[in-house]
C-alpha cells in the first residue's frame, strides 16, 4: 500500500527556511514567534548599547580625567611626559594588531547591522521601481546609468534620514566632563546616550553618503560582452569552478534555502565528481576551485560526508581547493532562523575549527598563508596549524569559552591563502574569507573582506608583477545587473566593502579573474577591467528531476601579459531515474 506520507519526499517542515518556498517576509513573522527575547536583549546589550554608552561617555570622563591629572603627571618635572608616551609607544606596539582587528571588526559590524541594510534597502527599492519604467530594448548603459543614479539617491535619504535623527539628539548632548561627574556617574546617562545617538546618527548619515557615491561613481557591472581569444601555442589552464554544494548530513536531507525544491541528498555531487574523473581522464584539468558552502549548516557530519565524496576521487581531490563560505561558518540552527549565538558562545569558533580543518585536509600542504608581517608569503596552511593542532581538538572535544577565546587569532592570520604561481608569469589562486562576522541565522549572508586580508593580497600580488590571478572568495563583489522578478530576490547580501574591493583591485584587474559563488546563479560579466565569474549551484537551483550544470573556465595567457578568459565549457548534471528517493 502507498504511504500516505512519503518521509523520503519531504514535507512542509523542510520548507521553514526556504527562501525558494517561502517568502523573506513570511520567514521573519515565523521568526518573531521563535526568538529567544532574553537572548536577543543580551545580545543587543552587549553588541550595541554597551558599546554604545561607552562610545558616548568617552569624552566625559576622559575630559574630566585629564583635567584631574594633568597637574599631577607635569609636576613630575618633565618625566611624565616621556612615561605618558612610553606607554602610548608600548600599546601601539604589543596591541596593534588585535586593537585594529576589534576596531574593525566593531566598525563593519556597525556597517552590516545599521548602515548596510538600511542603504541596501533604500537602493534595490529605489531600482526595483525604476527598472519598471525600462523597456526590455534598454540599453547597457542605460541601465548603468540607472543602478549610478539609485546608489547616490539612496545614499542621499539615508543621510538625510540619520542627519535628521542626530539634529534632534543634539540639545541633550555634553562633550566635556568635570571631576564632580566621576564622584557622581548617574548624571552622566542623559548626555552618555545623546551623545551615543548623535555620534552614531552622524557616523550613519556621512556613511551613507560615501557608500551611495562610491557605488554610484564607480565603474557599473556589466554582462561580458564577448570572451577573451587566444592563440592556439599560449599556455592555458582549466578550471572547475563549483560553489554552493551544501552537503548535508542525512541520506533524504534537504537544504536550508531550497526546502524539498531542491534536490535530495547527496547524490548530485556523487554525479558532478564522477563526470569530472571522466573528463579529467580525457583533458586533464589544472584546479577544481569550490569557493564555498560545501555544507548546508557546518555540521560535523556534513563535513564527513563531503570529505568522503572527495576521497573516493583523489585525482581530483589533489588538485581541488576551497574556501569558507555563510553556510560553513555563520549558521547558527539549520532548522530555526530565529536562532542566535551570544557574541561569547563557541558555537561560532567551532564551525570555523571544522572549515579550517577541512581546509588543511584538502589543501594544506599545498596553499600559503602571509607571514607575521603580511607583506609576505609564509609557511604552508598544514604547518602553520601544527603548533595549534592539540589546542584545537581540546577544544573541538569540551567546546568551552575558555579554549575558544585563544583560537580567533589563528582564524585570522591564515587569510589570505595562496597558492603562488609555478612560473614567474603563471597562474596563482588567492583563497579569501568574505564572512562577515554574524551571531543570527536570519542574518548569516552578509560578506566582508577585511582592510588586513585586502591590504596582505595586495601587497602579495605586488611582488609578482607577472604573474596572473584567479581572486577566489564566497561572496559577490557587487549585486549584478539582472532584473528581479521579486523585491525579495534584491536584498544585498554582497560584500558590504564591494566597491572598495573592486576598486583596490583596478590597477592590476588585467591579471586577475575573481570567482565567487553564494547567489547561486549563473553570471559572467565585469566591473570596468575586472572580469567577475559567479558560479551556479549544481545541486540548489532544481527540483529532483530536473538537471543542473557547472562551469569548466579555461584561462590564457595573453599576449599583453594580462589573464585572458576564455569561452567555458558547460557541463549538464541530470538527474539519475531513481535519485530522488535514493540517494
Amino acid at each position: 500500500m502507498p504511504m500516505i506520507i512519503e518521509p523520503r519526499a519531504g514535507d512542509a517542515e523542510d520548507d521553514a527556511s526556504s527562501t525558494k518556498k517561502r517568502s523573506l517576509i513570511a520567514i521573519a513573522g515565523s521568526m518573531l514567534g521563535e526568538i529567544n527575547l532574553p537572548k536577543l536583549a543580551l545580545a543587543w546589550i552587549i553588541l550595541a548599547l554597551l558599546p554604545g554608552v561607552l562610545l558616548g561617555l568617552a569624552p566625559l570622563v576622559a575630559t574630566a580625567w585629564f583635567t584631574s591629572m594633568s597637574g599631577r603627571i607635569y609636576a613630575l618635572a618633565g618625566i611624565g611626559p616621556l612615561i605618558l608616551l612610553a606607554l602610548i609607544a608600548a600599546l601601539g606596539w604589543f596591541g596593534f594588531r588585535p586593537l585594529f582587528r576589534a576596531a574593525e571588526r566593531s566598525f563593519w559590524s556597525l556597517n552590516s547591522l545599521a548602515v548596510q541594510p538600511g542603504y541596501a534597502l533604500c537602493r534595490e527599492g529605489l531600482r526595483h521601481l525604476a527598472e519598471r519604467f525600462l523597456t526590455t530594448e534598454a540599453s547597457e548603459d542605460k541601465r548603468a546609468g540607472l543602478r549610478a543614479a539609485t546608489a547616490i539617491g539612496a545614499g542621499l535619504a539615508a543621510f538625510l534620514m540619520a542627519a535628521g535623527i542626530a539634529a534632534l539628539a543634539w540639545p541633550a548632548t555634553r562633550w566635556s566632563g568635570e571631576i564632580a561627574d566621576l564622584a557622581n556617574p548617574l548624571r552622566l546617562v542623559v548626555p552618555a546616550l545623546a551623545n551615543t545617538v548623535t555620534v552614531m546618527s552622524g557616523y550613519l548619515a556621512v556613511a551613507s553618503l560615501a557608500w551611495g557615491l562610491a557605488d554610484g561613481l564607480m565603474d557599473q557591472p556589466r554582462d561580458l560582452g564577448s570572451y577573451d581569444e587566444a592563440p592556439p601555442s599560449a599556455r592555458k589552464w582549466r578550471v572547475v569552478h563549483l560553489s554552493d554544494i551544501h552537503v548535508v548530513g542525512e541520506r533524504y536531507g534537504f537544504r536550508i534555502e531550497s526546502g524539498r525544491a531542491g534536490p535530495r541528498g547527496n547524490e548530485r555531487l556523487a554525479q558532478v565528481l564522477e563526470r569530472l574523473d571522466e573528463i579529467h581522464a580525457q583533458e586533464p584539468l589544472d584546479f577544481v576551485l569550490i569557493t564555498g558552502d560545501m555544507t548546508d549548516a557546518g555540521r560535523s557530519a556534513e563535513w564527513a560526508e563531503f570529505l568522503d565524496a572527495m576521497a573516493r576521487h583523489p585525482a581530483l581531490a589533489e588538485r581541488s581547493f576551497i574556501l569558507p563560505g555563510n553556510h560553513d561558518v555563520n549558521i547558527v540552527d539549520r532548522a530555526n532562523p530565529a536562532r542566535l549565538e551570544l557574541p561569547t558562545s563557541p558555537g561560532k569558533r567551532l564551525r570555523q575549527m571544522r572549515t579550517l580543518s577541512a581546509m588543511a585536509a584538502i589543501q594544506g600542504d599545498r596553499v600559503r598563508v602571509v607571514d607575521q608581517d603580511r607583506t609576505g608569503l609564509g609557511s604552508t596552511l598544514s604547518a602553520a596549524l601544527e603548533p595549534h593542532r592539540k589546542t584545537i581538538a581540546a577544544f573541538a572535544d569540551a567546546g568551552s569559552l575558555r579554549l575558544s577565546a585563544g583560537l580567533a587569532n589563528i582564524w585570522d592570520d591564515i587569510f589570505p591563502m595562496l597558492l603562488p604561481p609555478a612560473e614567474a608569469d603563471g597562474l596563482g589562486l588567492v583563497l579569501l574569507n568574505s564572512n562577515a562576522e554574524t551571531h543570527f541565522s536570519f542574518t548569516n549572508a552578509l560578506g566582508l573582506v577585511s582592510e588586513e586580508d585586502m591590504r596582505a593580497m595586495l601587497a602579495i600580488l605586488r611582488q609578482y608583477p607577472k604573474a596572473r590571478w584567479v581572486i577566489a572568495l564566497h561572496h559577490h563583489p557587487v549585486e549584478y545587473p539582472k532584473p528581479a522578478k521579486a523585491f525579495s530576490e534584491r536584498i544585498g547580501t554582497a560584500l558590504i566593502n564591494g566597491s572598495r574591493f573592486v576598486r583596490q583591485l583596478k590597477p592590476m584587474s588585467h591579471r586577475l579573474v575573481a570567482m565567487h559563488g553564494h547567489r547561486h546563479v549563473d553570471w559572467i560579466g565585469r566591473c570596468g577591467p575586472l572580469k567577475i565569474v559567479s558560479a551556479p549551484s549544481p545541486v540548489m537551483e532544481a527540483t529532483d528531476d530536473e538537471a543542473t550544470g557547472f562551469y569548466i573556465h579555461t584561462l590564457a595567457a595573453a599576449t599583453d601579459g594580462g589573464l585572458a578568459l576564455l569561452a567555458p565549457q558547460r557541463i549538464e548534471v541530470a538527474p539519475r531515474p531513481d535519485a530522488g528517493l535514493s540517494s
